[in-house]
């Protein structure tokens, strides 16, 4: 079933939009990016060995951090963040065992390397996946039922929201962690930003340069991308306890819990404005509609854009053993000329991908 349904207005014209950005360090997308890297270096292993990608889920992680202190110029890790990486995966076909765990362990080490203060410790609880779904490879159906989205073009807000993560992460400010989030909120024409950045204590020598760094960053996004914004907005100058300071540049070292699935969604975005899915994409394998269907949405939606829409947005619906081709339902909603035969066309070119 496809429904396409014609809007009056586009993102830019509606009153209040709010968007969010986890950056790399927040302890979600590091979650999430660990879920992922296992998912694809397992890929990799069940391709060159059996030259196909057999079952597996690993999108569950929970990340329960640790102890630090963090002081002037210095600082102590008192104990490890602890990452658990949980999920499914295809350990032995006939008679060869595959080294799910060794694959997995060493490619989330080499990622963690990146977070050059932090300490970590892992735990991998991956099991044998259901034998109903390891059969589901050989079938090109979804192996459940799940919801993908996507949209396009990007608002002005998220643009912003995007450019400013980027800009302060490649500053090449040593103060600056990886631990980056961002809360933006545009009300008519006016943008305003919230921005907490977990900063390097060692690199800091008191509140005044804490303070004066802090006003020089915000003087530069202020000036550069035209929006009103504040940093770390919990800071009272009075507690030095209180202001964000952090020995890793990461929040997890000291009482930021994360997981995965509560980050960006595939577009690298939060966006409650728009059609969005709460389905992660992170770990999940080729035949999983949460993940398969977010990218194929995105997709769609900018070849309408292309087709001249102004706007796009798609919702997809997969049944739980069903092609992944033929989605239970297929949503759209567009700004701009309905032009319904060809947007049907885009749609099954996409899907016929599949």
């Amino acid at each position: 079933m496809i429904i396409i349904k014609k809007q009056r207005q586009s993102i830019e014209k509606q009153k209040i939009e709010v968007v969010e950005l986890k950056g790399r360090g927040h302890p979600d997308t590091i979650c999430d990016d660990i879920c992922e890297i296992a998912s694809h270096e397992l890929s990799k292993y069940y391709k060159k060995h059996f030259k196909k990608i057999l079952h597996h889920n690993v999108d569950k992680c929970l990340l329960v951090a640790g102890q630090s202190l963090a002081k002037f110029k210095k600082g102590k890790i008192k104990y490890p963040i602890k990452i658990i990486l949980a999920g499914r995966a295809t350990s032995k076909t006939g008679k060869k065992r595959i080294p799910v765990k060794s694959v997995i362990t060493k490619a989330v080490k080499k990622y963690l390397k990146q977070f050059l203060l932090a300490k970590f410790k892992l735990e991998l609880e991956i099991q044998q996946g259901a034998s109903n779904l390891i059969l589901v490879p050989k079938k090109r159906v979804a192996n459940d039922t799940s919801i993908g989205c996507g949209h396009y073009p990007f608002s002005r807000l998220e643009k912003t929201v995007k450019r400013v993560h980027n800009y302060l992460q490649n500053l090449g400010r040593k103060e600056i962690g990886k631990d980056i989030k961002i809360m933006g909120i545009r009300h008519n024409n006016e943008i305003q930003l919230i921005i907490a950045i977990a900063f390097v204590s060692k690199y800091i020598k008191d509140m005044y340069n804490y303070i004066d760094i802090k006003e020089e960053l915000i003087k530069r996004i202020k000036r550069k991308f035209k929006v009103k914004a504040e940093i770390n907005t919990l800071d009272n100058y009075k507690d030095p306890g209180s202001i964000y300071l952090t020995v890793s540049g990461l929040s997890a070292e000291n009482g930021d819990d994360g997981g995965a699935g509560r980050g960006n969604r595939y577009n690298g975005l939060i966006t409650p404005h728009r059609m969005m899915s709460i389905e992660s994409v992170a770990g999940k394998n080729i035949f999983h509609p949460g993940k398969t269907y977010q990218m194929i949405a995105e997709k769609i939606a900018k070849d309408i854009v292309k087709l001249g829409a102004k706007q796009a947005e798609v919702e997809l619906v997969s049944e739980i053993g069903k092609p992944l081709s033929e989605p239970k339902l297929v949503f759209v909603k567009i700004v701009g000329r309905k032009r319904t035969r060809r947007i049907k066309k885009i749609i099954k070119h996409n899907l016929k991908r599949l």
